[in-house]
């Protein structure tokens, strides 16, 4: 029976009385989400029982996605769009008296995630969800996640975000899926009766892992994966081995924040506790239901794929391994080709220092018996670059060198599959950062290019740009987003142009009234919404951003009458905690937005917004008002990106530097419809590898940087004497790591260009159009069904999204 607005009304009602004894107009918007929550559930649950069943039956490959983060943000809207019951909720809403975007507001983002790479994994749980593939989330269910942001006095303060006090509505606990994780104590090896070597472990100490899982519901096609999270509890059985308040409590926060501070030796051992403990869970947890379905493990590749996502699951190879050899009593030769052929990794960075590597005494303290796997790896591949006669290559790529264990090595060395994330990207690992590698197994090298969930940041996020997109081409988009090009011939639609135009500024009001609500800051509509939101790291620069607004704030203190465009530049960002740099430059665009916003003699020329607490739900606000998206991180350090694709998705025109996923967003919407400056990639290497940037040049011969440099330690800012300081030092001192001195004079050019544009809205909603039409190529559906065809070889287990008929599109109740 599929759910009519009857229906579900009727059955909201009857769920709201059954566990709240109230009727719609007494209840709460905690109350009336949770209950709506409740009945999305049982819309989904059966398919999701049948889905997981199915993959069991059919003795389908199933993927398991390895991932240190999830970012889903909140699940409420999603999941109705997917189940095809949006805007029947929303009707059946009005008529009860209910704004459904109230009560979904309620909803807290899952804090399972702080930037690009969590965004990433949800988005491919969407997407192999909405393409019927079996692939299986792993990761950690974080008590408090990254953190809270607040801003006190300009410096950002991180706060516990206890975003599960109240429970988080979409999970179910699965205490009977438990397994048992072992940290710590001695291994040694003793002859078993058959000749064979065994471990024997002592004083070690067992930690329980508890999965909860959520369903992740596929677009209209009536299948859903499973994202599996892990808490960590004390088993029963071992109380006596954690007599104390603090011992317990340490367990208990092995799964409570992300990335801990690891600036001390307490915090490595402390996220390198929590690495093995979600890849040691699942592991187990994959290898369990494995035994129960199929029956040899020499099998198991071809029904098994384990994707390493960045190097903090990769201990998957050894602990795979471990288990095969000391579990399953598997010879090493058929563990090892088992591991290869199950293991994938993908790479994240192009900056080698980005790349885990641990000592190994920290990591014997953890698991001893992993480090006798890794150092036996490392060894048989020693002997086999011996006899390929390819020794030269072993001190840069064997896993254990100098006392460290090298994970980036590791998840190379025992996977089939290596995967940069933009085709730059790609190329730079197989040049420079992985040549060796790349020497040796060039088969494994893959591009694979980052995508972003289509229907999410446009359905979800800008329905107002949906449905004129709808009304223009159909709604064959929403399954395949390539569709979207199709609006490229409507680019001298005069109709169309002005509704892109009116459309933003509808969403730019709407963003306006959140600033002014949640910050007290009047801003314009009418002004260009620049926009910088993504992770607070030196090399996206958001820097030379900030350069650029002191000195448009010096040159209107100056000439109050200068003839530029009103701009409200919008900074969404978090600094990890234990990064001073990064944190130092929240502190200085703090003070410069407190000095610019109360300025009353710029006549609002000027605006500066730096929202707190960047996330998911605060991004679908702010993407589908930005006019200007800042994509200016240096070459060759950007792997790929993904707010470059929701920011153009969304029609906003992209300054961007030719690094990561912004050359073939240039490629598709051409050089007209894009502004491009700053040092190439060529030029980067060259100023790397001849050390021939002298910073300091810049500011003494270049009158505009040395007055906008000077401004951060003279007084002119006020409360940034530290701080700006560092900065400066940062800048001429210590010669600009990423090179803006050099970059800002073109960075200039292009954001004047920006401003002259700006002046002509007919001519910059074609623009606008023409990114809109070609963002439909940056789908993660099309990335994971070349992960799913290349990389994992798994196939859909019903037709794929779009093939399922109109009519069976809704679930049921």
């Amino acid at each position: 029976m599929k759910i009519t607005t009857e229906q579900f009304i009727k059955e909201f009602k009857r769920r709201l009385t059954d566990e709240y004894a109230l009727d719609v107009k007494d209840a709460t918007k905690e109350e009336l989400y949770r209950t709506l929550a409740a009945v999305v559930k049982s819309g989904y649950f059966d398919i999701w029982r049948k889905s997981k069943n199915s993959f069991d039956q059919d003795q389908k490959k199933q993927v398991y996605y390895f991932s240190i983060e999830f970012l889903p943000g909140q699940l409420l809207k999603s999941n109705l769009l997917n189940m095809g019951w949006y805007t029947l909720v929303k009707k059946a809403f009005q008529e009860l008296g209910l704004d459904l975007d109230e009560i979904a507001q309620v909803e807290p983002d899952m804090a399972l995630g702080n930037g690009g790479l969590g965004r990433l994994a949800s988005a491919f749980m969407d997407s192999s969800a909405s393409l019927a593939l079996p692939v299986n989330g792993n990761g950690i269910r974080y008590k408090y996640g990254l953190f809270k942001q607040k801003f006190v006095d300009g410096y950002q303060v991180e706060l516990a975000n206890a975003w599960l006090d109240q429970n988080n509505v979409w999970e179910v606990a699965r205490p009977s899926k438990a397994v048992k994780v072992h940290f710590g104590g001695q291994v040694y090896l003793k002859e078993g009766a058959d000749g064979t070597l065994e471990p024997v472990y002592e004083n070690d100490k067992v930690i329980l892992a508890v999965p909860y899982d959520t369903g992740i519901v596929g677009y209209k096609n009536r299948h859903v994966n499973t994202m599996r999270l892990w808490d960590a509890q004390i088993p029963a059985e071992e109380e006596i081995n954690f007599p104390t308040i603090e011992s317990r409590r340490r367990v208990e926060d092995l799964t409570s924040v992300l990335y801990p501070d690891d600036s001390n030796e307490a915090g490595k051992f402390f996220r390198l506790n929590q690495e093995y403990f979600f890849v040691s869970a699942g592991m187990q947890s994959i290898i369990r239901h494995y035994k129960q379905v199929h029956l040899s493990l020499l099998d198991l590749s071809q029904y098994v794929s384990v994707h390493i996502n960045d190097t903090h699951p990769a201990m998957c190879v050894a602990e795979l391994m471990r288990i095969l050899l000391d579990d399953e009593k598997l010879s090493w030769e058929d563990a090892w080709k088992q591991t290869v052929q199950v293991m994938s990794y993908t790479n994240h960075t192009i900056m080698a220092e980005a790349l885990e590597k641990w000592p190994l005494y920290m990591l014997e303290k953890v698991q001893p018996r992993l480090v006798q796997i890794i150092q036996e790896i490392d060894r048989r591949y020693a002997l086999e670059l011996e006899a390929k006669g390819q020794s030269q290559l072993l001190a840069s790529t064997r896993p254990v060198k100098d006392n460290m264990i090298y994970m980036a090595n590791l998840a190379i060395i025992g996977s089939h599959s290596v995967n940069g994330v933009a085709k730059l990207h790609t190329e730079l690992l197989k040049q420079d950062v992985l040549k060796d590698f790349y020497t040796l197994y060039p088969e494994r090298f893959n591009n694979k290019t980052n995508g972003i969930t289509v229907r999410r940041w446009l359905e979800i996020a800008n329905p107002s740009l949906t449905k004129t997109i709808d009304r223009v081409i159909g709604t064959k988009w929403h399954y395949d987003a390539k569709e979207l090009h199709k609006l490229a011939s409507h680019v001298s639609d005069k109709r169309l142009v002005d509704a892109i135009g009116q459309v933003k500024y509808q969403n730019k009001v709407r963003f306006a009234k959140y600033v002014k609500a949640t910050m007290g800051l009047e801003i314009s509509p009418k002004a260009i919404f620049d926009v910088q939101v993504k992770r607070l790291h030196a090399y996206k620069r958001q820097l030379l951003n900030l350069l650029r607004i002191i000195q448009l704030y010096l040159n209107l203190k100056q000439n109050p009458a200068l003839d530029i465009y009103p701009r409200v530049f919008i900074f969404g960002a978090k600094a990890a905690p234990s990064y001073h740099y990064a944190k130092s430059i929240i502190k200085c665009i703090n003070e410069v937005a407190d000095l610019i916003n109360h300025d009353d003699s710029l006549n609002d020329k000027l605006k500066v917004v730096f929202v707190e607490d960047y996330r998911v739900s605060l991004a679908e606000k702010i993407i589908p008002a930005a006019d200007v998206s800042e994509q200016i991180s240096t070459a060759t350090k950007e792997a790929s990106g993904t707010s470059n694709m929701k920011l153009m998705l969304n029609g906003a025109l992209t300054v961007a530097t030719l690094d990561g996923a912004n050359i073939e967003i240039k490629d598709r919407v051409g050089e007209d419809n894009i502004f491009i400056f700053g040092l190439q990639k060529e030029e980067v290497l060259d100023y790397e590898q001849n050390h021939g940037y002298h910073s300091a040049d810049y500011y003494q011969n270049d009158p505009a940087i040395h007055r906008v440099l000077d401004a951060l330690v003279d007084g002119s800012i006020p409360h940034i004497q530290a701080e700006g300081r560092e900065i400066f030092d940062s800048l001429v001192r210590a010669n600009d790591e990423y090179f803006v001195l050099r970059d800002f004079e073109d960075y200039l050019r292009a954001q004047n260009e920006v401003d002259q544009l700006y002046r002509n809205q007919t001519q910059w909603n074609k623009k606008c159009l023409i990114n809109i039409a070609n963002a439909g190529y940056f789908s993660s559906d099309d990335t994971i069904r070349n992960y799913a065809e290349d990389i994992w070889q798994v196939t859909p287990t019903v037709s794929e999204n779009g093939k399922v008929s109109a009519e069976d599109a809704r679930y049921p109740l």
